[in-house]
């Protein structure tokens, strides 16, 4: 029989620090009801481990990547770090592959908020003794994305809160003049500026107006325009920030039954979704594709590769209870 671990109001974290230790090597029966912690529960759970055993229980459970088999890294292990360290790391990550893991990055800044991401700096420069964006800007050889995320770091540097009409539909003019409108004005420019002076609500603003006055949304606009590979690279950006769950609903589908199957995406996708977003992603995911998630990820995973935790962060519930 299973071992579950208490999740209930009062919680019992030296208990569930026992329940863990005794079954280090047996992680499986264990994972679904780790999957069920919120982040307060998993950063106490980690406190404890770390008082009664004297180890750090990430460490731990790294030892133990077997259980995880084909994972590129252990989802296990992202999840119980806390949202900003993870997404330190996914960025380290994403720097170091042979190709630069550009969507990473872009989600890291298209789909936090500004507090969050200038934890996710703090934590980069704690953890890897180096300055992300600087990373970035430093890749080689250069790509369009490095430009949008250095403009989008910008953005969330200046940490604006407010959101204003007026500059959202005076922002849609100036892309709509300088792009599907234009007669040769400078459309990377003035892309690159408003990206850099603008928070991610205010640009979602933005695209409502766009579609408002030129009766289509913006990502037509950049399908149109013959922009080349900033422009394949603004699509992305551009559908990260304005439809976060339709953007993870297509990656989960792409990672578990696209022609290169991804294991890294898959797994984080689930991690950085499942307390943000996850009933939106299902819902929409089954609308698309007209497959409940869950069944996706049974019939494209094998059992070995943590199969039972993955679906236990999939079927989390984002709504108020």
């Amino acid at each position: 029989m299973a071992t579950n671990i208490v999740t209930n109001a009062k919680h019992n974290f030296e208990l569930d620090c026992k329940k863990i230790h005794d079954s280090l090597g047996g992680l499986r029966q264990l994972i679904p009801s780790l999957a069920c912690l919120t982040q307060l529960e998993r950063q106490q759970l980690r406190e404890t481990y770390k008082e009664v055993y004297g180890e750090d229980l990430i460490s731990q459970l790294q030892r133990y990547e077997d259980e995880f088999s084909s994972m590129k890294c252990s989802v296990l292990y992202l999840w119980m770090l806390d949202p900003h360290d993870r997404d330190a790391v996914v960025a380290r990550e994403a720097l170091q592959q042979d190709e630069t893991n550009f969507k990473a990055l872009v989600e890291i800044f298209a789909c936090r908020k500004s507090s969050h991401v200038l934890l996710i700096i703090q934590a980069y420069q704690k953890r890897f003794r180096r300055l992300l964006d600087q990373d970035i800007i430093n890749l080689d050889p250069p790509h369009p994305f490095q430009k949008i995320l250095v403009a989008l770091a910008a953005s969330h540097k200046a940490h604006q809160t407010d959101v204003s009409q007026h500059i959202s539909k005076c922002d849609a003019r100036r892309l709509y003049e300088t792009g599907e409108g234009s007669l040769g004005a400078v459309y990377e420019a003035v892309v690159l500026e408003i990206l850099s002076k603008r928070s991610i609500p205010q640009l979602k603003l933005t695209s409502l107006s766009y579609k408002s006055i030129y009766g289509h949304d913006y990502t037509k606009s950049i399908k149109k325009g013959n922009y080349g590979q900033f422009g394949k690279a603004l699509l992305v950006v551009v559908k990260c920030i304005c439809n976060p769950a339709y953007y993870y609903a297509k990656s989960l589908y792409t990672s578990i039954k696209g022609e290169t199957r991804d294991r890294g995406t898959l797994a984080r996708a689930l991690v950085s979704r499942a307390e943000v977003d996850m009933d939106e992603i299902r819902r929409v995911f089954k609308e698309k594709y007209e497959k409940e998630l869950v069944d996706v990820i049974h019939e494209g995973i094998p059992s070995g590769d943590c199969k039972d935790f993955l679906v236990a962060l999939a079927t989390r519930s984002t709504s108020p209870s």
